[in-house]
């Protein structure tokens, strides 16, 4: 009986040690602060026409931030998607921070963003989105 009871604590410490460890895991997982040095995510599945693929970088892709496949109505803002998938900062409109990565006009870095390799005419706040699309904000060195 000793025996059996004793397998059955060890069981269910195990269990509990196990359940915690998934728990830090998935908090990890959902940290807003994580970059990375990879170029992208790998993520090249195709998109459906109510999705949009957004992707965070810095210096023109050399760093990743984040990425999302996001669903979308035609006619949706980008910005408002944005502030829906990220954490996002902004000033009268201006972005100053995704995802906890800030700008900085000391060194001349903003925020940009391309849509489907070409670069936005028109800012975040006023870009209707029609599905489809690939969006990258890339924080970068203003020329």
């Amino acid at each position: 009986m000793k025996k059996w009871l004793k397998f059955l604590g060890i069981m269910l410490l195990s269990f509990v040690f196990m359940a915690a460890c998934g728990n830090n895991e998935e908090e990890n997982e959902n940290s807003n602060t994580t970059v990375s040095t990879n170029e992208s995510s790998g993520n090249d599945q195709e998109l459906a026409e109510d999705e949009v693929r957004l992707t965070i970088t810095i210096d023109e892709g050399s760093q990743y931030v984040s990425e999302q496949v996001v669903q979308v109505e035609e006619g949706d803002i980008l910005l408002d998607v944005l502030k829906d998938a990220f954490y996002v900062e902004e000033d009268s409109g201006f972005i100053t921070s995704i995802e906890r990565v800030s700008d900085d006009a000391n060194e001349g870095k903003y925020w940009m963003y391309s849509v489907n390799g070409e670069a936005a005419q028109v800012g975040a706040g006023e870009y209707e989105l029609n599905g489809g699309e690939e969006i990258i904000f890339d924080l970068q060195t203003m020329e």
